[in-house]
């Protein structure tokens, strides 16, 4: 079930250079773009880039295993 109020935004990181979803709930008078600019801010390029490249990550050499009669 998901919560009816809540807002994705995919804000550009310029240090990163990549665009990263954010899942916000904001109140009726919130400034989105003031928001956004403060997240972009706050956002942590280091931890979003171990991220990425655990997400991506190619298992190389796993070859299939056969049984020994």
């Amino acid at each position: 079930m998901a919560i009816p109020n809540v807002k994705r935004f995919r804000p550009f990181c310029p240090t990163c250079n990549e665009s990263f979803t954010l899942m916000a709930v904001l109140p009726k008078d919130a400034n989105v773009d003031a928001y956004l600019n403060d997240a972009v801010a706050r956002h942590d390029h280091k931890a979003f880039q171990e991220a990425k490249q655990l997400h991506f990550k190619i298992r190389v050499g796993q070859q299939k295993q056969r049984k020994a009669k």
